[in-house]
This record gives structure tokens, C-alpha cells and sequence, in this order.
């Protein structure tokens, strides 16, 4: 394995953090709030200085409530649909940011990552999953930490920002959730989210879910067990919801195969050209663009 380092940037879940840490009177010389993406470029700006990688993508939503995962279970993010909602609400203030934020990005050489029906986790489950060596995941979504596999794969997950940062391997699982470190998602299937509109197996919350998931190993040794006839109040609850588990689990599995061409994903060792500063400037950026050009081409900050 490789020693080189990929940083695979969940660019949806921190721009989202950045739009309510970074204060509205960030605007543009129009008055344009830009808050956003000020803040976004300056926690991608801290993240190349502090983990110094040598390969670099922001991924991106190109629906971040995919058909297919609604068909198969129609409470998916129902909540974050409603009219009104906190996530509508956040796309009406996002909406006119994301042109400068990704022509900024654009202009300093970093890969900006979408694929069509996608979110952002799937993007980067097959990212990583293609990365040359190690690979840091940046984000503030649970679900990746179904792609932690040691040595190889770890996310690092915000607490402030991201100049506090959990490393999750499967160490941090295993004493977090009290299950394997490589049965995250299985146990988050049984358990349920209800931010994600996932009810989980009914009458099975964490505890119970970690039990299940320890003593047999993992979903598969869960469903033979009850295949099999096994009894136990915990199992009857999984055999009520064998066909919510069925379908829970094409949900939630990160797909690590999608067909996104291929991408050169090499970090930036010099700065962009002046004519992207200038750019920024126009957007009230030319701060933090200049922070994270000199973050990339490893120049000290003055």
C-alpha cells in the first residue's frame, strides 16, 4: 500500500456546516451573500495544510435524494422535501453561491466531483475505492463510515469545523458503537436514522442493534440465523422486518462501482493564476482563494 495520501472532501456536508458557521454579512461588493463559500475554501485551505495530501476531490450531490432510494423506501429524507423545509431553505441561500465556489475550485485545480442520480457518499465510495494509496474522507455524514477499512481507509469526521477532527477507524467503531469495526453499516441498518427518514427494525435501537450485530457478526449471519429458524425476541423483531432489512440494505450500501470516467486527481503544488484571484475578488473571495492557493503550493501563510 501506497503512503500517499487522497483527501475525498464531502463538499455538500461541509458547505452545509459552512453556510451556518461562516456569518451572512460575508457578501460580495453587491451585497450577495457568499458566506458559504468563504467559509467552505477556508476549511478546505486548513485541511491541505494540516493532512497535506498528495491527491484532492470535492464531491458533490447531484441529487441528494436519488429516485432509487426513495422507490425502495418512499420515508427517504422525506422531511428535508417538505416545503419549508431546513434543507430548502439552505438550497435558496446556497443556489446563487455555488457557481463562484466551483469556479474557484476550478481555477485552483481541484476536481469538483458529481455523478447523475448520486450523492455525494456514493461519489466517493468509489473514489476511494479506486484511490493509490491511503484515503482520508472529510465529512460530517455517519453513513461513510462504512467505507472505514484499516490501514487503508479512515474518514475524518468535524467536531469544530475542521480544525478538530475524530479520526474514525475501526478502533474508534468498535469503542463508539460497541460493535466490529467493519459492521457499521449493518448495525445502522438495524438502528435506523431518523434524519435520513430510515425508521430502522422496529423495537431495535442501538443497543439492541450492536447485541445483534456482535454476536453474529455481521447482517448476512443475522438473516441466516433467522433463516434458520433460530429463536430469540431480538431475531423475531429482524424476521417481522426481514422485508424492511431487504431493502434497507440497497439503501443505505455505498456503491463503489459507479461509472464516473476517470480523473486526475493530483493536488496543486503552485498557486493558480492571477486571473483566479481576480475572479474571487469579484465574489468577495480573493481571501480565502489566496489562503488556499498558498495552502496548495505549500507557500506559509504571511
Amino acid at each position: 500500500m501506497s503512503s500517499r495520501l487522497t483527501l475525498l472532501v464531502d463538499a455538500s456536508s461541509l458547505i452545509y456546516r459552512a453556510l451556518f458557521s461562516t456569518p451572512d454579512s460575508v457578501r460580495t461588493p453587491d451585497g450577495t451573500p457568499i458566506n458559504a463559500a468563504h467559509g467552505f475554501l477556508g476549511m478546505l485551505a486548513r485541511l491541505v495544510r494540516d493532512h497535506d495530501p498528495d491527491f484532492i476531490c470535492c464531491a458533490t450531490d447531484e441529487d441528494w435524494r436519488p429516485e432509487w432510494r426513495v422507490d425502495l423506501i418512499d420515508t427517504y429524507k422525506t422531511y428535508r422535501a417538505e416545503s419549508g423545509s431546513a434543507q430548502e431553505q439552505a438550497e435558496d441561500l446556497l443556489e446563487p453561491q455555488m457557481p463562484a465556489l466551483f469556479e474557484v475550485l476550478e481555477g485552483c485545480g481541484i476536481p469538483v466531483v458529481g455523478h447523475a442520480g448520486a450523492e455525494a457518499e456514493d461519489v466517493i465510495g468509489t473514489l476511494a475505492h479506486r484511490a493509490p494509496g491511503r484515503v482520508g474522507i472529510v465529512s460530517g455524514d455517519r453513513d461513510l463510515f462504512q467505507l472505514v477499512d484499516d490501514p487503508d481507509i479512515y474518514v475524518l469526521y468535524p467536531r469544530r469545523g475542521v480544525s478538530e477532527l475524530d479520526v474514525v477507524n475501526e478502533a474508534y467503531i468498535a469503542e463508539r458503537f460497541g460493535i466490529p469495526g467493519d459492521a457499521y453499516r449493518d448495525y445502522a441498518i438495524l438502528r435506523g436514522d431518523p434524519s435520513d427518514g430510515l425508521p430502522g427494525v422496529r423495537g431495535v435501537g442501538e443497543k439492541l442493534a450492536s447485541a445483534l450485530v456482535t454476536r453474529y457478526g455481521s447482517l448476512e449471519g443475522i438473516v441466516a440465523a433467522v433463516a434458520q429458524g433460530e429463536e430469540g425476541v431480538a431475531l423475531g423483531k429482524v424476521r417481522r422486518d426481514l422485508d424492511y432489512v431487504e431493502r434497507a440494505l440497497k439503501v443505505v450500501t455505498i456503491p463503489t462501482d459507479l461509472p464516473i470516467p476517470k480523473i486526475d486527481l493530483s493536488r496543486p503544488r503552485a498557486e493558480p493564476k492571477k486571473a483566479v484571484y481576480a475572479a474571487a475578488d469579484k465574489y468577495g473571495l480573493g481571501g480565502a482563494a489566496r489562503r488556499l492557493g498558498r495552502a496548495l503550493a505549500g507557500i506559509p501563510e504571511p
